[in-house]
């Protein structure tokens, strides 16, 4: 825990870095967040740009972000802290709940609509995005909605786009529109297919954005698959189409693949940009921003289009939106746990129950040991875990373990189908310190262990079971290509190497992430615990 002293240092020489003046930022260079921001979504109110981003079993979920200059963001908010149906979700579901929102404006309300591809699609609404949104209202229960975009026309009607995920519905690659009820609420109108992709080659046609532009009706969808796919633009008079549709941007002779899903936002100075991920295996699918323009015949182009053709490619450095620059945002990654809330860079790996762990007034965040007999810990649901970057890192936590059991474990994780950890294990009045690898966990696939080290544990009255104590410090390393090291340290100061070194592996449908787990034995009446002091990156 950091000395009281030092964090208010810290805060003063904060706030003196964002009051300085800074020289004007003339470029950007691609991607804009290096985090796992999965079909992204942004809505423009005034100056300011909120995203929005797929969640999946993540909780809490559908995250918030803010920026006024479309190139610096941090996170500000999650608009749901569970999700529906709540038991279902007790347990990790790892690739299901929240798939592709949709954000908009409407009437002093900002809207987020999202597909369940098990349960249909919701909507959860609020006046301040940074506050506090709606009970989420099922909007249309189904299998396979996915990706819903609204659009409340100018005759006061309401519409609903979406698309359609095959391995529930045996439907794929077309989009179909609905009419909805005045308040946004629930689907009135029968389904009419708009888009039928399997017809034109644009096979896996899917996250549909609805807009109206000009009198005409545009479709904006992806197609091809995520990580070799291109950017549609569909155009019809009648929200009903016919849609003719252009491809927009592909990778063309970039190295940026597969860029495309997301969202189309202007400036208020009459610039265009479009928002959207590329496919990054075990750091997930990070974001970029390209500039957009239009033709004088309605139709845009995304990218640069260096050889006339139609088809923009994606940039990697380009000059900056006409807005004022606003660097001092940044994504929380490094904790003090001296709040008494969650960091917002945390999610657990489903609905969070009050024995997960809590923060605390004392500087630590507390993570109790999951103690149901699971294979590995892909079924663990309270592990403690945030975003890796798509960048070289090296993380480095302190925690307190306590051991009530034989058996009582925690460890410095990254998770994903493959996953690694460095960790403690209670063994009778000692501890081991061990390096753990677990291939195909999704399977399965029960872990490869090697102990290296035994360290000494002191022995604390508490209650009618003593516990077991030690102070651990652990690291983790990663380069640009998800390489990770591992290593531990008895007095903060010399580490150690631990085991090999571990390839990170993207998790269904996310990223890799790092962060921490506490399992328990079960032998004793009371479960173990992590006091996590803190984890800084480098």
């Amino acid at each position: 825990m950091i000395p009281t002293l030092a964090v208010a240092i810290m805060v003063s020489g904060l706030v003196t870095n964002i009051l300085q003046a800074k020289p004007a930022q003339d470029t950007y260079t691609n991607p804009i967040l290096c985090f796992d921001y999965s079909d992204p979504d942004v809505v423009r109110t005034g100056g300011d740009y909120w995203m929005t981003a797929s969640s999946f079993n993540c909780v809490p979920g559908l995250p918030i972000l803010h920026s006024r200059d479309l190139v610096h963001w941090e996170i500000v908010n999650y608009a749901i802290d569970k999700l529906y149906p709540e038991e279902f979700f007790s347990t990790p579901q790892h690739g299901k709940g929240v798939w592709a929102p949709c954000i908009k404006f409407h009437d002093g309300w900002y809207y987020i609509y999202w597909g369940d591809p098990d349960f249909g699609i919701f909507m959860v609404r609020t006046q301040d995005p940074v506050g506090k949104w709606s009970e989420p209202v099922l909007v249309k229960p189904g299998k396979g909605l996915i990706d819903p975009s609204p659009l409340w026309d100018d005759d006061g009607k309401v519409y609903l786009a979406h698309a359609w995920a095959a391995s529930r519905s045996g439907l794929n690659s077309i989009i179909t529109v609905s009419e909805m009820n005045s308040e946004g609420t629930a689907c009135i109108g029968d389904e009419v297919m708009v888009f039928d992709g399997n017809q034109g080659g644009h096979h896996t046609v899917e996250g549909a954005k609805i807009y109206k532009r000009n009198g005409y009706y545009y479709i904006f969808a992806p197609a091809g698959g995520v990580a070799t796919g291109w950017q549609l633009v569909m155009r019809s008079e009648s929200v009903y189409g016919p849609y003719e549709a252009r491809n927009v941007m592909a990778q063309g002779d970039t190295d940026i693949n597969g860029p495309h899903q997301g969202a189309w936002v202007d400036t208020p100075s009459g610039e265009d940009w479009f928002i959207h991920f590329q496919e990054k295996q075990p750091f997930g699918r990070i974001v970029h921003l390209n500039p957009l323009t239009w033709d004088d015949e309605g139709w845009c182009v995304i990218g640069v289009d260096r050889d006339g053709d139609g088809r923009g490619e994606p940039v990697r450095k380009y000059r900056m939106p006409d807005l004022p620059t606003s660097d001092e945002c940044e994504m929380a990654v490094s904790d003090e746990f001296d709040a008494i809330g969650q960091g917002l860079q945390w999610q657990w790996h489903a609905n969070r129950q009050d024995w997960f762990g809590f923060g605390s007034g004392y500087g630590f965040f507390r993570i109790y040991g999951h103690r149901e007999d699971v294979p590995n810990l892909w079924g663990v649901p309270n592990l403690y875990l945030q975003k890796m970057p798509a960048e070289p890192f090296t993380a480095t936590a302190k925690m307190a373990f306590n051991s009530k059991g034989d058996g009582d474990k925690a460890g410095l994780l990254v998770m994903g189908f493959d996953y690694g950890y460095i960790s403690v294990l209670r063994e009778g009045e000692k501890a081991l310190i061990q390096y753990g690898t677990c291939r195909d966990a999704d399977k399965g696939t029960p872990e490869e262990v090697v102990t290296l080290a035994e360290i000494p544990l002191t022995e604390v009255e508490s209650g009618a079971t003593p516990k077991y104590t030690a102070d651990i410090w652990f690291r983790v390393k990663s380069d640009a290509n998800g390489v990770c090291r591992f290593s531990y340290s008895t007095d903060g100061k010399s580490f150690k190497a631990a085991g090999d070194e571990f390839h990170a592996r993207e998790g269904r449908w996310i990223g890799a992430k790092t962060g921490f787990f506490c399992s328990s034995a079960g032998t004793g009446k009371d479960r173990g615990w992590i006091d996590v002091d803190y984890i800084r990156f480098e």
